[in-house]
């Protein structure tokens, strides 16, 4: 029997709170799991020809980070295409999206089991769904179809309050409204962790502005994903990106490839051909290892960013341009500053707006969702049934200090794909990859040594051992970030007005 009443109360004690949408709606899915007494609940969003997760209990956390083509998936069609709540047979033989991925099983193709799934609408237009499932057939009674359109109606109200709670901080961030998942749905940053949150709330504020941007960060984040983020929320996002490699730049031909060149002037030079600042004109240029750029170079990019105009080589007249740059860097600029490798100016022109992207090793468990989405993409790829990680796996990745942040994740997970594979009975099996198979080892993190203290002798008193580590963190926060305050405080989730606080209890300022 479906108790309804307890999980309604609290849907509705939700529904008057304010809460992130990530929460709001985590919280849907537990509460269904409790009210129906099942293994596992799924919130998924339609997005274009594909559902993905929005929410989920009962299967592995890498699970959000999957998409499901409907076109592949029988059962997510069929409740797709009707407007009730519907329930498949116990021994109905259509595969379930979700062999493998139960947390009780993730091994074993689904058993013989109870599934129900409705489709879920907005203001008339479909949104996408949620799915029950229950191990133990019978357990979804006569009235379970009934009782879940009942909380669909929740569900969809709970939809509408995560939308509205966007809508209003898009107005008092005065940016774009966005609707419950757009994180995820966009394909390009998938995160869940405050680091990631808190970043994608900054870069939102400072899309809709013509400021330029530096994106800092090791090897591997995602710099261009971000600046592709920011393209895609500016007034621009209509017009083109135009990415520029500054490594990938010979000397002796960057001021030709960034600026263009007039016919004639020099061996080869047949016709007159505009560059990358004239590509991207309306629109936003995308210099990626900036700090890599000639010094010959910075100068006319500092004339282009301050006035609008660019020379061709070999050209009289300037042109205009229209560009907004976004820069990138894994380098300490400022050191190449101190260093002359990079002019004073340009890096101060370049670094109005300095943005600090968060290493994978500070981003909790956003390495599983990630993993989830190389993993569905290899398993697509390789046209496999089912590629998952098992629970020895997921701990390693976890634990691992991902020197090479995103793009070595993304290799260790294709890496070990091929070696599951290779060792596979059949493409149709549950294949999961084991902690060896992932080739990673220990993370210097967890080898650093905690002082060890004893009872009879005590160093120092607690208090002062706390300010002691507060002073070094802060310390070590405004060196990483070139002594700016702001940046200092993303780093350490602090609000910036209570760092500076602090730093003066502990008589840093």
């Amino acid at each position: 029997m479906v108790d309804f009443t307890p999980i309604q109360s609290a849907q509705l004690a939700d529904l008057a709170c304010e809460l992130p949408a990530a929460i709001r709606l985590q919280r849907l899915v537990v509460g269904l799991r409790e009210a129906f007494s099942c293994s596992a609940v799924v919130l998924l969003r339609l997005d274009g020809e594909s559902l993905r997760p929005q929410a989920a209990v009962g299967l592995a956390h890498e699970v959000l980070g999957r998409s499901f083509a409907v076109a592949r998936h029988p059962r997510l069609a069929q409740i797709l295409a009707q407007r009730e709540p519907l329930q498949f047979a116990a021994d109905s033989l259509l595969p379930d999206p979700y062999d493998g991925l139960l947390e009780d099983s993730p091994d074993e193709p689904l058993p013989v089991h109870d599934c129900m799934g409705m489709s879920l609408y907005l203001d008339g237009q479909l949104w996408g769904a949620v799915t029950l499932d229950a191990l133990r057939p019978g357990s979804f009674d006569r009235r379970a179809a009934q009782i879940l359109r009942q909380h669909a109606l929740l569900i969809e109200t709970a939809l509408r309050v995560c939308r509205l709670e966007a809508e209003v901080r898009s107005l008092r961030l005065a940016r774009r409204e966005t609707e419950p998942g757009d994180e995820v749905a966009d394909g390009a940053i998938l995160g869940s962790s405050p680091a990631i949150i808190q970043l994608l709330d900054e870069l939102a504020v400072v899309a809709d502005s013509e400021l330029p941007v530096l994106l800092q960060g090791e090897t591997g984040v995602g710099k261009e994903l971000f600046a592709r983020w920011l393209h895609g929320r500016s007034p621009r996002s209509c017009k083109p990106l135009v990415y520029v490699n500054c490594a990938a730049l010979p000397e002796t031909l960057a001021e030709s490839e960034l600026f263009g060149h007039a016919k004639g002037a020099f061996s080869g030079a047949g016709q007159d051909r505009p560059g990358r600042f004239e590509a991207a004109n309306g629109g936003t240029l995308f210099l990626d290892e900036i700090g890599e750029l000639p010094l010959a170079i910075q100068a006319k990019l500092l004339r282009a960013l301050q006035n609008g105009e660019i020379q061709r080589l070999g050209a009289d007249q300037p042109r205009h341009v229209d560009v907004r740059v976004i820069a990138a860097t894994n380098r300490r600029l400022w050191e190449e500053v101190r260093d002359g490798r990079f002019r004073a100016d340009l890096y101060h022109r370049l670094s109005v707006y300095p943005v600090h992207i968060p290493p994978l090793r500070e981003r909790g468990r956003d390495v599983l969702l990630l993993a989830g989405h190389f993993l569905e993409l290899n398993r697509a790829r390789l046209g496999l049934r089912c590629l998952r990680l098992s629970p020895e796996a997921e701990r390693v990745l976890l634990g691992y200090d991902w020197p090479g942040n995103v793009r070595e994740l993304e290799h260790v997970i294709s890496r070990a794909a091929l070696k599951v594979l290779s060792q596979a009975e059949s493409r149709t099996a549950l294949l999961s990859i084991e902690a060896p198979w992932l080739g990673l080892e220990l993370p210097a993190i967890q080898r650093q040594h905690s002082p060890q203290v004893s009872p009879e002798t005590m160093p120092e008193p607690m208090q002062q051992a706390l300010e002691r580590y507060q002073r070094e963190l802060i310390q070590a926060a405004l060196a990483r970030h070139d002594g700016k305050w702001a940046a200092a405080a993303r780093d350490l989730q602090m609000d910036p007005s209570n760092l500076r606080k602090l730093a003066r209890r502990l008589s840093l300022i």
